[in-house]
């Protein structure tokens, strides 16, 4: 991987990323109205609120920060920033761990409840998949996925928390670094020729061959309640976050798109939460993987083929997932797209801490929506469009810390390690 941004940590400022010069495009959505879709609802709020309780049980758990990036905020003429930094959950260093890892124990709890749930004499809880105590049948079970690596990780650990097979499909351009932390958690890890979406299709046909569950972060015709659970993991983010903002009201809130379960997931918890005013939701995405942008363009699911040859490597999707699309087509307002270029910069800016009173760690998707901001606050024409002002409290995500730690190093020229160590010094 080369390293394509032009600066060094050293000399680069918010200038460099809030230049009008550097690409993208961004489409408003003309299909928009808010909350009013015809398929079912798979974020109800009870679906949310026992996500969020089961979540909250997992040993380990705790609320992730919620950064005020005041030195970002004034250095684009905006009224606040803020930040919700995932690299410290559960371990893993990104949201991921709340999606896959429910979705893992949501399935083996029904299994268990169809084998065995005649047998007992009580309702069968989490406690009874992370105790062990009926591992002897959940380990006859393996759960599958294909992951650009952070969803196949919290899948992995999700099955290794709670006592079950693994299986990993990754495709060619997942780097090693990625693999290999996957594989820590006890997942077999196959890599396929071609692009993310190959190996969302490999998964699936071999799932089906071999009696294994799939456990996707997307959805497509027939398989819709497994990655609704995904989703339903992913609100937690929104949730604490809208506790944290306390009586702040974003105006704007910009997402991370992929496949657009997270982007689905928060706007729809964002919608409700702020019914009244509600922020504007701006999706941003890699200029190479933009099939949010295509289908909200179109007002219908398409197809982005081709490598997906972005840096932003969770990003890098082809395929809309069914269920996000229906909810970000009429509830999202805008999308951008941005290059590689300026995410690199975003990870550079906030680990020379540039943004914040102390250097951040983010990896090259977790930036994204950050990164996005940034950008537009550069470009006149696109700071109107946006209705970005002196008076904007912008609520962003970052997704991911240094999931992969020679990636990281590449391109922001430094390690974690030493960026967090700066911190203390």
């Amino acid at each position: 991987m080369s390293n394509s941004s032009s600066h060094t940590p050293d000399s680069i400022s918010i200038e460099s990323l809030a230049n009008p010069q550097l690409p993208y495009e961004l489409v408003s959505n003309n299909f928009k109205h808010y909350g009013k879709r015809t398929a079912p609802d798979p974020l109800l709020d009870t679906d949310c609120q026992i996500a969020r309780e089961q979540i909250s049980q997992w040993p380990g758990y705790e609320t992730t920060p919620l950064l005020d990036l005041g030195s970002c905020a004034e250095g684009i003429g905006l009224a606040s920033v803020y930040y919700k930094d995932e690299a410290p959950r559960f371990g893993l260093g990104s949201f991921k761990a709340l999606g896959g890892a429910y979705a893992v124990s949501r399935i083996l709890l029904q299994k268990l409840d169809k084998e065995i749930g005649d047998e007992l004499d009580r309702e069968l809880t989490l406690k009874d998949l992370t105790s062990g105590e009926f591992a002897h049948i959940t380990q006859n079970h393996t759960v599958s996925c294909a992951t650009d690596g952070n969803h196949g990780r919290s899948v992995a650990w999700g099955a290794q928390r709670f006592h079950c097979q693994c299986v990993i499909y990754i495709h060619s351009e997942v780097s090693e670094g990625r693999r290999e932390a996957i594989e820590r958690y006890g997942a077999k890890v196959l890599r396929i020729e071609g692009n993310y979406d190959d190996s969302v299709r490999i998964a699936a046909n071999e799932a089906d061959r071999l009696g294994r569950t799939v456990v996707s972060d997307t959805s497509y015709p027939g398989y819709l309640e497994i990655p609704a659970d995904v989703m339903r993991g992913y609100t937690v983010l929104a949730d604490e976050a809208v506790e944290q903002l306390n009586t702040v009201q974003p105006t704007h809130v910009f997402l991370q798109g992929g496949v657009g379960g997270f982007a689905a997931a928060i706007t729809a918890r964002i919608r409700k939460h702020y019914p009244q005013n509600p922020p504007r939701i701006v999706i941003v995405e890699p200029d190479q993987a933009a099939c949010i942008y295509q289908s909200i363009k179109r007002g219908e699911p398409v197809v982005v083929s081709g490598e997906l040859d972005t840096i932003m490597a969770g990003l890098a999707c082809g395929e809309v997932s069914l269920i996000a699309f229906d909810i970000l087509l009429h509830d999202c307002d805008d999308v951008l797209i941005i290059s590689d270029h300026a995410a690199i910069l975003g990870m550079q800016l906030l680990a020379k801490g540039a943004l914040y009173k102390t250097p951040v760690v983010s990896g090259e998707s977790g930036v994204t929506g950050l990164a996005g901001l940034i950008q537009a606050c550069g470009s006149t024409e696109l700071k109107q469009a946006l209705q970005l002002d002196e008076d904007s409290r912008v609520l962003v995500f970052g997704t991911e810390g240094a999931t992969d730690p020679d990636v990281y190093r590449e391109l922001v020229g430094q390690t974690a390690e030493s960026v967090v160590l700066s911190i203390t010094q």
